[in-house]
């Protein structure tokens, strides 16, 4: 039930209406402490626009950006719709851009689960995605963007993994790199 911060929503539930504009709703089948998570990367990397903005750095303000467009990613505000069914390369698109988010969100100390990121994006079918997500997942981290790790130890993304492991953010992880 929608209380009087809720923004407005169109009839079919896949846009919020803020001064007469529509903008796309965040994906509903995300569980809420996944979205939240996300939600609050978000508006870090906001408040990081509005601070490289004001201290005119122009590096910074795009790396900010990036990690606001991730995260919009992350949460189905942007790139393929969630309500439409999607090509391989855009559910990757958004996978990646998930783990980049929760990632950069739980660093320094904390990791992610791959099946944090396959929740966050799946819904219900989250199980599905188990197998894209530990392919980006090693994509990522042949690229340096993200370290895999099992019971604390770095793995080599070149290998196979078997077991549980843990992903964290690298210093690169966030900005597009």
């Amino acid at each position: 039930m929608a209380d009087d911060r809720d923004p407005e929503r169109t009839e079919d539930g896949r846009w919020i209406v803020v001064d007469g504009r529509r903008w796309r709703a965040t994906d509903p089948s995300m569980p809420a402490p996944l979205r939240s998570e996300l939600v609050d990367e978000l508006m870090s990397a906001r408040r990081a626009v509005g601070a490289a903005r004001r201290s005119r750095h122009p590096e910074a303000e795009t790396a900010a950006r990036r990690r606001v467009h991730l995260a919009k990613l992350a949460l189905g505000e942007r790139g393929a719709p969630w309500w439409e069914p999607t090509t391989e390369d855009r559910r990757d698109e958004r996978l990646e851009a998930t783990v980049l988010t929760l990632a950069a969100h739980r660093a320094p100390d904390r990791t992610i689960c791959p099946s944090d990121v396959a929740r966050a994006a799946g819904g219900s079918g989250w199980r599905s995605l188990m197998e894209p997500v530990r392919d980006v997942v090693r994509d990522l981290a042949r690229a340096g963007r993200v370290e895999v790790t099992q019971k604390g130890r770095a793995l080599d993304p070149s290998t196979t993994w078997k077991g549980p492991v843990r992903i964290r953010a690298t210093t690169a992880a966030g900005d597009g790199g």
